[in-house]
C-alpha cells in the first residue's frame, strides 16, 4: 500500500498543499492515506510525519513530493530509512532531488547508500572539527563546557549554612542558586567538604588573582 506525507512550512494560508496533493493522488496514492504537516521541517514535533510513520506496515511504501518534505537534515533522513527499511518499508520520492528515488529497488537502494555514507561524512567532519576547537581552546587555557554553578565563595556559604541545624536546605540551594545534587556533590549534612569541594577550593587557592601586584623588582 501507498502511504503519502506532505508538508508546507507555514500555517497562515500562505503555501498550500495543493501542489503535493496532486503529485502524491497522481502517483496512485489513496487520498485516505494521505497525511500532512504544517510545520519547519527543522522541527521534531511533527505529528504527521509521526502518525503516518505509525500507519506504515511491512510492504507498504511511503511517498513524498521532495526529499526535504520528510527530513530534517540529511542525517535526519538517513536514520529515518534505516528504521522504514527495518521494517519492510520503502521510500519514494516523486520530484527534486531525489526525484525516482525508490528504495524498493536495487537502485534506489543503492542511491540511498550514497546519501547514508554523505551523512557519515559529515558526522565525521562535525566530530574531527570539535575535537580540534575543543585541543585549541585548551592549549590557550580554556576548558569546554558550561560554567560551574558552584563557585569557591558559593561554597564557603554551603558549608556554614549546612553546619547549623536550623538551615534548611531547600531555602539554602534557592539563595545559591544550586541544586541539592550540587550541594550534596560539594558538601555533606553537616557541611564538610566532600571530594568535589576540596577540589573546587584547591583549584581556587592555586589560581592567580587578578588583583596581584608584581613583586618589586630589587636594584
Amino acid at each position: 500500500m501507498l502511504i503519502g506525507y506532505m508538508r508546507v512550512s507555514k500555517s497562515d494560508a500562505t503555501q498550500a498543499l495543493d501542489l503535493q496533493r496532486d503529485a502524491l493522488l497522481a502517483a496512485d496514492v489513496d487520498a485516505r492515506h494521505l497525511y500532512e504537516d504544517h510545520a519547519s521541517g527543522k522541527r521534531d514535533d511533527r505529528p504527521g510525519l509521526e502518525a503516518c510513520i505509525k500507519a506504515v506496515r511491512a510492504g507498504d511504501t511511503l511517498v513524498a513530493w521532495k526529499l526535504d518534505r520528510i527530513g530534517r537534515d540529511l542525517r535526519h533522513l538517513v536514520n529515518l530509512v534505516h528504521e522504514l527499511t527495518g521494517r519492510g518499508v520503502g521510500l519514494k520520492v516523486l520530484a527534486g532531488e531525489g526525484a525516482n528515488l525508490d528504495t524498493t529497488t536495487p537502485n534506489g537502494r543503492l542511491v540511498f547508500g550514497i546519501f547514508a555514507a554523505l551523512a557519515e561524512f559529515e558526522r565525521e567532519l562535525i566530530v574531527e572539527r570539535t575535537c580540534a576547537g575543543l585541543a585549541s581552546a585548551r592549549a590557550r587555557g580554556r576548558n569546554g563546557g558550561r560554567p560551574f554553578k558552584m563557585t569557591a565563595a558559593k561554597l564557603r556559604l554551603a558549608q556554614a549554612g549546612m553546619g547549623r541545624q536550623d538551615t534548611k536546605v531547600g531555602d539554602l540551594c534557592r539563595e545559591l542558586g544550586v541544586t541539592r545534587q550540587t550541594l550534596y556533590r560539594h558538601v555533606d549534612p553537616s557541611g564538610a567538604l566532600r571530594p568535589d569541594g576540596e577540589k573546587l577550593l584547591g583549584h581556587a587557592a592555586r589560581r592567580p588573582s587578578s588583583n596581584a601586584r608584581s613583586a618589586p623588582i630589587s636594584a
